[in-house]
């Protein structure tokens, strides 16, 4: 009896712990999987560089044309030539830089390369410690010129000497020197000046100009542009091969300020700076001179004596000088003074 009892009970016995296992072992799996599984890795690093600082203005590479160990001198003062006639536009005088130091570039009035076009002048800006020039150019808006005061509508900041209107250039006379006779596109316009006006001639570093581009400034530099034409280049040569324009010869005070027109250097309505000795039209003359060209009153038509023999006197002298012509059968009169025989 007690034996078939204990059969009946065992075989339930292993049922009963594998149900209890296989649940202990579910239950346990359920666990380590939770534990076990790391969480989802997180997304990469995307890095955000900081906002960048507001950039130094310069000018492109290409426009930088020349650098100089010191400060171009101030800007002379003087008076602004009358414009020759209607469609040339003014383009300020500058120091540039050469062999023999700084030279003065005059002023000029200069038709554009075509319409629509204003000229912005270049300037010296102090950089890395060096004065480098950025040269002019030609676009449809005034760009950045280094905050530099040079009168006649560039007061430092854009241009308030005239305006296109149409294909037409117009002048403003509050601040332009034009001849309403020939001219009659003007208007008048005063100009409020916010720049210090002073005579400094390039921008950053000790004693130099402050200024920033404005944001129109900036804009501006990114226009197409247009280089200086023939004609203001064959003038930047010829004040480059004239000695006087130098800056250690004529003190910053040149005799030569501004011209009515490219290279016209002789011309009438030439304008020299306050305070320059006057004008030496001979000296200036950059054109091939001849032999001894500083006496104007040698030869007619340029021709000069050869250098150790003196100049023939004048036409009348030799006139009076040349011994008449004997008559027929009548001898010539001796020489040294003796009598005729």
């Amino acid at each position: 009896m007690n034996t078939s009892s204990k059969a009946s009970i065992n075989p339930r016995l292993p049922t009963a712990s594998v149900a209890l296992a296989l649940a202990a072992v579910a239950l346990l799996g359920g666990c380590v999987v939770r534990v076990a599984a790391p969480p989802p890795p997180p997304p990469p690093r995307v890095y955000v560089p900081p906002p960048a600082p507001a950039p130094v203005y310069a000018e492109p590479a290409v426009d930088v044309e020349v650098h100089a160990t010191e400060a171009p001198p101030p800007l002379p003062d003087y008076e602004q030539p009358a414009a020759p006639d209607d469609g040339y536009l003014w383009t300020p005088g500058y120091w540039a830089w050469g062999l023999g130091g700084y030279y003065w570039i005059p002023g000029t009035w200069v038709q554009p390369p075509r319409v629509g076009v204003l000229w912005t002048p270049g300037y010296w800006g102090f950089v890395g410690g060096v004065y480098a020039f950025h040269a002019g150019y030609w676009g449809p808006h005034i760009g950045f010129y280094g905050g530099v005061n040079y009168g006649f509508g560039y007061g430092g900041v854009g241009f308030a000497g005239g305006r296109w209107v149409g294909n037409s250039f117009a002048y403003n006379r509050s601040v332009t020197n034009v001849n309403v006779v020939n001219i009659h596109n003007t208007y008048n316009e005063t100009v409020v000046n916010n720049v210090t006006v002073n005579k400094v001639s390039f921008n950053g570093g000790a004693g130099g100009t402050a200024a920033v581009p404005t944001a129109q400034e900036r804009a501006a530099a990114t226009e197409q542009h247009v280089p200086p034409t023939a004609m203001q280049q064959q003038h930047i040569q010829q004040a480059a091969r004239n000695p006087a324009l130098q800056a250690k010869a004529n003190g910053g005070h040149p005799a030569i300020a501004a011209t009515p027109r490219p290279g016209a250097f002789n011309a009438p309505g030439v304008v020299g700076a306050h305070g320059a000795a006057p004008v030496n039209t001979v000296a200036h003359n950059t054109t091939p001179a001849p032999v001894n060209a500083a006496h104007p009153q040698g030869q007619p038509g340029g021709t000069q004596p050869a250098a150790g023999t003196k100049p023939p006197p004048p036409a009348a002298k030799q006139a009076a000088a040349k011994p008449p012509k004997p008559k027929p059968n009548q001898r010539p009169p001796e020489k040294n003074g003796e009598k005729e025989k």
